[in-house]
Parts: C-alpha cells; sequence; structure tokens
C-alpha cells in the first residue's frame, strides 16, 4: 500500500455519464466525439470559471474538488443547464445526459488514488440522481441555501452502501435556475443573445386575501405570453414564485436570478374596480425603464386579466428593445452581442430612411457573423433587404432580390419553423409577389406562434385590406397600435390605406397626417382621399410633395406597388390617384 501523503476537507462533486454502456454500443465513435465536445465546451470552462479541479477522470465521468460549497453546486448547475440546453438542440444522437452528487467531506489522497467516506458519499448522491440531475448532501444543503439560487426538494433520508449512518438527500431541480454566463476555453463568454427578464409574483393589494388567484393567474399568464417572443430569455414560473411574498429589491432578485430586466407589479381590488401597477426595472443599473397603470371595471375578471396580460407582454419587448438600443449605442458595434445587433437594427428599420437601413443591414450582417445559425438574424436581414428594394435604395433587380432573400428565409426556416417573425416576413414576400393565399397561410401561422405581437397584427390587418376586407383591417390595425404604443410611423399608413379602402376618406387623411415625413405610396393615399373629398388644394400639395421625392412617379408606378387582390379596390385607387392630379404615365 502506498504511503498517505495528505488529507484535506473538500466539497466534492462526482459526475457519471447516463447509460454510457448502451450509448457505445449503439455508436461508439460519435459517443466519444460528444463526450470530448462536452469535456472541452462545458466541463473546463465550467471548472475554471468556478474555481474546481478535476482530480480524477473515469471514463464515463469525473470527480472533482472545489475551494467552495457554493462553487461546487453552482458548478454543477451550470455544467447541468448547459448540457440541457445541448441536448435539446442536438439533432443527431447520442444525447448524452450525466448525473451528479455533491458532499462536504474528508478526501485522502495517495499516490495514486482519492477515497475516504466524503467520496463514497458524494458518489452515493451521484447514484441517487436522475438524470439530468443533482443531488446533494445536508452538509451540502445547510452550506449553500441561502446563497445560491437553486430549488431543492428534500427527499429524506437514504441507507448507502459502505456508510454506517442514513444520509439527508436534497435534489436540486436544474431546470428551473437561469444558467450563469461561462467563458469558453478560448476566453470568449457564451452569454445568452437576448435580453434576459424575471416576472416576480404581482402583490395583492386587495382587502380580500382571495383575490390572489387573480394576481398570481395574471402574473403566469404574462411569463407565458412573453415566452412566445424569441428576443427575450423568460425565467420560469418555478423560479420566480419562490420570492412570492418576500421584500426583496429588484437589484437582488435580477443578481439571484442572472437577469437583467425585472417586472414588479400589484393588483388592488375595490368594488367593481381593478386596478394592476406594472413596472419595468433594470436590475444591473437599479433605474426604471417603464412602468403603467390599469384601470378596468370588474365586469368579467378573466376578460380583464387577458387585456392586461396582453398589453403588458405585447408593451414590454419594445420597450425593452429601446432601453437595449440606448445601452447598445454606448458599446462599440464589433463588441456587441448579436441580439444586439439585432435589436439596433429592428429599430433602424422602423425609421424607414436609406441611410438607417443601410446601417441596419450592416447590423444584421453583423449578428450573423457573430452567430452564423442565428435564424431570427437571418429572417430579418431579408426584411431589411425587402424594405431596401422597395423604396429604390438598393441596385439590384427584382430576379436577384427575390432569389436572395428566398435563400435567407428558407434557411432561417430551416433553423427555426417556431420564429413568428419568420412567417411574418414570409408573408411580406408573399404580399409582394402578390401571392396573397400562400400569405395568408404564414400570417396565420405567425398568429398562433404569437398573437400579441404588433408587427404580425399589423400585417394581418395590412393583409385584409389586399383581400379586400377592410373593416376588418382597420379593426386589426388598431389592435396593434395599441397592443404597441410605440409602433413605427408605418402603422399609420397601413391605417389610411385600410380607410381609404373602406372609402373612409377623412379618417383615412386623418391617419396619414399623423406621420412627420411620409413616403411617396403613404402621400398618394393622402392626395387620392383629397381628392374623392373634393379637397382639391390638398390633393394637389400631396401629389406635389410625393413629386418631389420622385420626380417622375406616375399612377403606373405606383399601382405597381399595390397588391389589391379585387379589381375594383384597384380602381377605386386608380380614380382617386386621376383626382389628385397624377398622370398615368
Amino acid at each position: 500500500m502506498s504511503e498517505v501523503i495528505e488529507q484535506r476537507l473538500a466539497a466534492i462533486l462526482v459526475a457519471d455519464m447516463e447509460q454510457y454502456s448502451r450509448h457505445m454500443h449503439e455508436d461508439e465513435r460519435g459517443t466519444v466525439r460528444e463526450w470530448q465536445a462536452i469535456r472541452e465546451e462545458i466541463i473546463k470552462p465550467s471548472m475554471d470559471q468556478f474555481s474546481g479541479q478535476i482530480i480524477k477522470n473515469t471514463g464515463d465521468g469525473f470527480l472533482a474538488e472545489f475551494k467552495t460549497v457554493s462553487g461546487a453546486v453552482e458548478c454543477a448547475v451550470a455544467m447541468q443547464t448547459l448540457l440541457i440546453a445541448r441536448a435539446s438542440e442536438a439533432r443527431e444522437k447520442p444525447k448524452l445526459k450525466f448525473r451528479m452528487g455533491i458532499n462536504l467531506g474528508e478526501i485522502t489522497f495517495d499516490h495514486d488514488d482519492f477515497y475516504g467516506d466524503g467520496v463514497n458519499i458524494a458518489a452515493r448522491l451521484e447514484g441517487l440522481s436522475e438524470a439530468p440531475g443533482i443531488c446533494v448532501s445536508s452538509l451540502v444543503y445547510d452550506q449553500v441555501r441561502k446563497k445560491v439560487n437553486c430549488s431543492f426538494e428534500d427527499i429524506g433520508e437514504h441507507s448507502v452502501k459502505n456508510i454506517d449512518d442514513p444520509v439527508r438527500v436534497f435534489r436540486i431541480a436544474c431546470e428551473t435556475v437561469a444558467p450563469k454566463v461561462i467563458e469558453s476555453a478560448s476566453g470568449t463568454s457564451n452569454e445568452a443573445q437576448m435580453p434576459s427578464i424575471a416576472v416576480l409574483p404581482f402583490d395583492n393589494m386587495s382587502s380580500d386575501a382571495e383575490q390572489d388567484f387573480f394576481a398570481d393567474g395574471l402574473t403566469e399568464d404574462i411569463i407565458t405570453e412573453l415566452s412566445r417572443f424569441n428576443d427575450l430569455f423568460v425565467i420560469s414560473r418555478n423560479s420566480t414564485f419562490t420570492f412570492k411574498g418576500k421584500a426583496t429589491k429588484a437589484t437582488e432578485v435580477a443578481e439571484q436570478l442572472n437577469v437583467r430586466y425585472v417586472v414588479e407589479g400589484s393588483v388592488r381590488k375595490a368594488g367593481n374596480r381593478v386596478r394592476v401597477n406594472v413596472q419595468l426595472i433594470d436590475g444591473s443599473a437599479d433605474r426604471h425603464v417603464w412602468a403603467e397603470r390599469y384601470d378596468r371595471d370588474l365586469e368579467d375578471i378573466f376578460e380583464i386579466q387577458d387585456e392586461i396580460t396582453a398589453s403588458i407582454a405585447s408593451t414590454l419587448p419594445g420597450r425593452i428593445v429601446a432601453d437595449n438600443v440606448d445601452r447598445a449605442r454606448r458599446i462599440p458595434t464589433e463588441s456587441m452581442p448579436a441580439y444586439e445587433c439585432v435589436l439596433a437594427g429592428k429599430l433602424l428599420h422602423h425609421r424607414s430612411n436609406k441611410e438607417d437601413n443601410a446601417e441596419a443591414l450592416r447590423l444584421l450582417d453583423r449578428a450573423i457573423e457573430l452567430d452564423p445559425g442565428y435564424a431570427h438574424a437571418i429572417a430579418w436581414r431579408a426584411c431589411v433587404t425587402g424594405q431596401a428594394f422597395t423604396y429604390g435604395w438598393l441596385e439590384t433587380g427584382l430576379t436577384d432580390l427575390l432569389e436572395r432573400i428566398s435563400s435567407d428565409l428558407e434557411r432561417a426556416l430551416s433553423l427555426d419553423e417556431n420564429d413568428a417573425d419568420i412567417h411574418r416576413i414570409l408573408g411580406a414576400v408573399n404580399i409582394a409577389n402578390n401571392n396573397l393565399e400562400q400569405a395568408q397561410r404564414h400570417q396565420e401561422k405567425a398568429q398562433r406562434l404569437n398573437p400579441n405581437y404588433d408587427l404580425v397584427v399589423v400585417q394581418s390587418g395590412e393583409l385584409l385590406t389586399w383581400l379586400g376586407r377592410p373593416e376588418e383591417g382597420v379593426n386589426l390595425i388598431r389592435q396593434a397600435m395599441e397592443l404597441n404604443p410605440f409602433h413605427p410611423p408605418r402603422f399609420w399608413g397601413h391605417l389610411g390605406r385600410a380607410y381609404f379602402t373602406g372609402k373612409h376618406y377623412e379618417e383615412a387623411m386623418s391617419a396619414i397626417e399623423n406621420i412627420e415625413t411620409p413616403d411617396i405610396l403613404q402621400l398618394a393615399f393622402l392626395a387620392a382621399s383629397c381628392g374623392y373629398l373634393n379637397d382639391t388644394k390638398k390633393a394637389l400639395s400631396a401629389a406635389e410633395a410625393a413629386r418631389k421625392l420622385n420626380p417622375a412617379i406616375t399612377i403606373t408606378e405606383i399601382l405597381s406597388m399595390q397588391h389589391y387582390g379585387k379589381e375594383a379596390d384597384l380602381k377605386h385607387f386608380t380614380d382617386g390617384l386621376r383626382l389628385a392630379g397624377f398622370s398615368d404615365g
């Protein structure tokens, strides 16, 4: 027996791969390749970040020690979270899963091996965990329960092999924990490419304790609706509801859940009225970004709940986008994460001018360079490219453009078929190609995926206008404007066209006049509306403003940019343009 050289107290983590033999039998080469990748991409960077050291490899697992108990737990949670994400994204088998056990105890070192009760208990705890899972001893639990953001489940005392006394065991629910940022071996950040947000349980400020159900239900619905947005990383209900009834600062919540934004709210019911206050807080800077109050009659509490949920869920992303863009301006573009490039690109796109469009394309190209598999960025590049062509800012033919956009969208759809934006943009492309039936199919899919997304709703209204159903179009466009009070100016243009098509000319004029710098098409609809109202002076003025933007503009050119499915609607617009003094060309 070799000479004992050292004994010391340590936090011990034992990890083991589930069904290693079966994986090796089914696909030896693939299993070895994936196991190597996991060691390099997840395990080694995690050990480096949380000051862990692997002291023994076991072929299908490892034994590691840590300087602190919290470091061992945080490292295990980070690894399992990343492993779960890797498995869900994997398209090829095997999808390797791991069991982990953590104990605080003595390790005995000799020249050849490591052993002791501390190691044995950690190994038995690993065997009690269900992959992907983590089990810890009561010694570990007592040390970390107030220090780390984990949900612990007490699964009782267990008798384990070669240990005289039963061991009290606690299980960690990995799925409810937000992953910490892990630095890769190359030193680049593995930070999530989206703003992160936690919605805390809304406080019931009513004297009626039974109204807790309303406050909790409202919170859960907001979490569900926000989760539909691909630009947001939303912490699960299980994690945020651990703060229910606790007086906790937003900054502390942000730190514990590893998020940037925190939503707080309160609900007060009095008589037949309900008041909901909501505020969005930047937890990293401890500042308020946005706040709103909703006062409603309590005739149908569940309808009210749905209405408030939709309003909050649709407004928050817009405020988060704006806040992130403001922050992004203070950071060199080349060092920004991909999502910040996309967010900034979107905002620039909505301004609808040549310079901002070009910058939006540059930012989206940068986003794709940072993450070639970023489907959302690829789809938005197609959208912005289409805008550039529509306004004549792109020196390319229609055939080349459609090939470029179609290629981008095909790739985006293959990467993520459940992105509402991808289907929305495919809807827009089919509208541009006058394929209204196909556009409707994509639009309906986009609405199913995210019914509270203002850009989806407004385009549905636009499509209904082209289909000859302008009254329905008006309703949806109005809904989109309510969903996003910070909507881009072009929403007014969509509303004006819908009103015009429905022969509500005064309403059409009023809508378009809300646009500070209308484009040629918006001016054309304004002029046509004035023409039908016999307001010759205003009609000619609008037509002249359009000709200043393009001196050669003609009715034929204007009509080429319309997508009416009914000949009568096209003729109606043509007659209006003639009344306004446009030439046929």
